[in-house]
């Protein structure tokens, strides 16, 4: 099992888990033989007893070994190690082309554009050794520090050696090409498919085609036509548009045939953007004559739609998508066939049968709400005459103008419920009925809930304070005042799960006794939101980077000074405190310290001997006595043989902080041993030494 810390291949470091994969995770370390940083890809240990993935993983490091390109990431070593089996690769400082789309929600055409080429140029070069990558997203596409842009994630590659692979699609349904989605026929021009998606994305801020599944995604890709980049972005040029169409044909013959194609076309149309020049076969058996067998001459079966979905993609247990098989054995996609055209009489005179009852009915339902709403269509008396169920009636008292508790007594006596609402109101004193919802003397069945409305007085009552209480402690004060409570849960970064964020009516405010409340519940920082992380002290790179993988954006970056010179050339600055919750895609704001307003700094001291550090120090040593700011920029060299040395600077910028080197030979005093056997003194001479110590100082702010 890697740890951190760890030395595998006796020279790689294991410094830190950087990513990690479906087969594999990454770790960055360091090679102590070459002193340089890398990237090490170790397959899961669950996988690593499987030996159809060690051989995949085998597999993806001769294939990556071979390939020597600019624009894909190197592969340096490949070993095993106690059951653990790694790759060593570039290291690859920068961020992924799906995080860069993200944070810039979608690049500029020229961007795009310049992009594309680069990733095609290394798609070529694997192409040229005979290496699909299969699996090309933004995911696997590497923007690193410099803008340089690489290929990795070899992990579903493998050298083809025949004309046909039928190997299963393993890469993110949302780039597949047609071809892999029915697990059939797959070569470089599936590599172009998945380009041409992925250079729409960056075009448009999204995919092309979306789905809740993935076989609805993977049906889209086959049937559904590819939408246009300039539906979403009116700006793109008629030629990268044509590029994407020319890219992403259902049909492999269509698209283009190989990368060096589309790298010209792509550098096309950086020069001639608005220029029409990308062609497009209109058939893909164009200029071919094709001879019909016997068998294909007779009529075929129609088959309906869903047959033709389920036979054309399944799910195996792995998530895969495959074909039905055929009665031989072998994967054959089967394209769903066209729908008949033909007239049927007999559904046509159904289908009118069956719509003039539906427009009768519909007239029928219409005219009863009609006639319910303008009160022609008493729906009590209805039930009252034509119902079925049979229950005892009795006649609805007039409640109007008696008090609560004798209209209660009245309803209670004759079996009917009440549910009451309050009302202000300067004509009825408090605790008065003002009516009923139903009117007096119809007959009602026993059970029956009577609204009653009743007075709460000309000006109510004052509503109390419950914000900050509990549900059950903010209930029971508003139900003890004669209100009624409602709640809303809303997620809350600062108050406590279960309490009171706010109440409607608010606290002081004055309404009738029956008046509902409502009254948001906190349910906890909403998990939609994400946490602001700290970012202070980071370089540009490494905040953009951590506040990408937080589902942050970079908003402005300013240089401005700051008064710690320790920050100089670092964020000193964020918008948002580390910790508060902010919906996904917020802009972060941040500065870059540009160092101390015109501070500098001085020291001035009498510096003892090294004597301090090193008892064994002897007087009258020559010492070379050296004076450093903390970043090693050296300020004063002296040699010296006699101790304290006086030490006067100033004028020191950018540091509030350096150290003090004391360089010298060290002497050993000869020792006299007794030879045991023949009695005699052995003399040992003393050995010289060289010595470095160094004293940590801090420099005094000059005025």
């Amino acid at each position: 099992m890697i740890k951190i810390g760890m030395l595998i291949g006796d020279r790689y470091e294991i410094l830190e888990k950087i990513g990690t994969g479906g087969m594999s995770d990454v770790y960055k370390a360091k090679d102590h033989k070459l002193n340089r940083f890398v990237a090490v890809k170790v397959l899961k240990q669950e996988f690593s007893e499987n030996t159809n993935f060690v051989s995949k993983f085998r597999s993806e490091a001769q294939a990556a070994a071979g390939l020597m390109h600019p624009n894909i990431v190197n592969v340096y070593d490949v070993g095993e190690e106690g059951g653990i089996y790694y790759i060593v690769m570039e290291l690859v400082e920068g961020i992924t082309l799906k995080k860069y789309i993200e944070k810039k929600a979608r690049l500029s055409v020229k961007e795009a554009v310049s992009i594309a080429i680069q990733v095609s140029m290394g798609i070529e070069a694997a192409h040229n050794n005979h290496i699909i990558h299969r699996d090309i997203k933004p995911q696997n596409i590497m923007i690193s520090k410099d803008g340089k842009v690489k290929v990795t994630d070899f992990g579903i590659a493998k050298a083809a050696t025949s004309n046909t692979i039928t190997s299963n699609v393993m890469g993110s349904v949302h780039y597949t090409s047609p071809e892999q989605a029915r697990g059939g026929y797959s070569d470089e021009k599936s590599d172009i498919y998945s380009l041409g998606i992925t250079l729409f994305e960056m075009l448009t801020g999204r995919v092309p085609f979306n789905g809740e599944t993935t076989v609805a995604i993977a049906i889209k890709h086959i049937q559904e036509p590819m939408p246009s980049p300039r539906d979403y972005v009116g700006e793109i040029p008629v030629s990268v548009e044509q590029i994407v169409f020319k890219c992403t044909q259902k049909s492999p013959d269509r698209r283009y045939q190989k990368m060096s194609d589309v790298v010209d076309d792509l550098k096309h149309s950086l020069i001639s953007p608005d220029e029409n020049f990308v062609v497009i076969d209109d058939m893909d058996t164009a200029g071919q004559t094709k001879v019909i067998t016997g068998e294909e001459s007779k009529p075929k079966k129609k088959a309906n739609k869903k047959e033709s979905e389920e036979e054309l993609l399944r799910l195996n247990d792995t998530g895969k998508i495959r074909t039905k098989k055929s009665s031989s054995g072998k994967g054959k996609a089967e394209a769903p066939e066209e729908e008949d055209d033909g007239y049927d009489p007999k559904m046509e005179r159904l289908t009118t049968i069956l719509a003039v009852i539906a427009a009768v009915l519909i007239g029928c339902i219409i005219l009863f709400i009609a006639g319910k709403t303008l009160g022609i269509v008493d729906l009590d008396e209805i039930k009252a005459r034509f119902g079925t169920e049979k229950s005892s009636e009795v006649q609805m008292p007039d409640v109007s103008g008696m008090s609560l508790t004798r209209a209660k007594s009245t309803l209670s006596d004759l079996g009917l419920d009440y549910n009451i609402t309050y009302e202000e109101s300067s004509e009825y004193e408090q605790d008065i009925v003002i009516g009923s919802n139903v009117k007096a003397g119809r007959m009602v069945a026993e059970g029956t809930v009577i609204e009653l409305t009743v007075s709460a007085g000309p000006q109510g009552v004052s509503l109390p304070d419950v914000t900050g209480k509990s549900l059950a402690e903010a209930t029971a004060l508003l139900e003890k005042e004669g209100f009624s409570v409602s709640k809303q849960e809303v997620a809350s970064d600062t108050v406590e799960k279960g309490n009171v964020i706010s109440q409607s009516p608010d606290a002081g405010e004055k309404a009738p006794r029956g008046t509902q409340v409502t009254l948001q519940i906190s349910s906890g920082p909403d998990s939609s939101k994400v946490s602001v992380p700290n970012v202070m002290g980071m370089t540009e790179m490494d905040a953009t980077v951590t506040l990408t993988e937080a589902g942050l954006l970079v908003g402005n970056v300013e240089e401005v000074n700051y008064e710690d010179a320790a920050f100089t050339g670092l964020v000193c600055y964020q918008s948002y405190s580390v910790g508060d919750y902010v919906d996904p895609a917020t802009p972060i704001d941040i500065k870059i310290s540009l160092g101390p307003v015109d501070l500098t700094y001085g020291y001035n001291a009498s510096v003892e001997s090294p004597a301090l550090e090193d008892p064994a120090f002897v007087a009258g040593t020559q010492v070379t006595v050296i004076l450093s700011t903390a970043d090693g920029k050296e300020l004063l060299r002296t040699n010296t043989t006699t101790f304290p040395v006086s030490m006067n600077v100033s004028g020191i910028k950018g540091s509030a902080t350096g150290k003090i080197t004391f360089q010298y030979t060290a002497t050993t005093q000869p020792s006299v041993t007794t030879d045991p056997t023949t009695g005699e003194s052995v003399t040992t001479p003393g050995t010289q030494e060289p010595k470095a110590i160094e004293r940590l100082v801090t420099f005094t702010p000059e005025s």
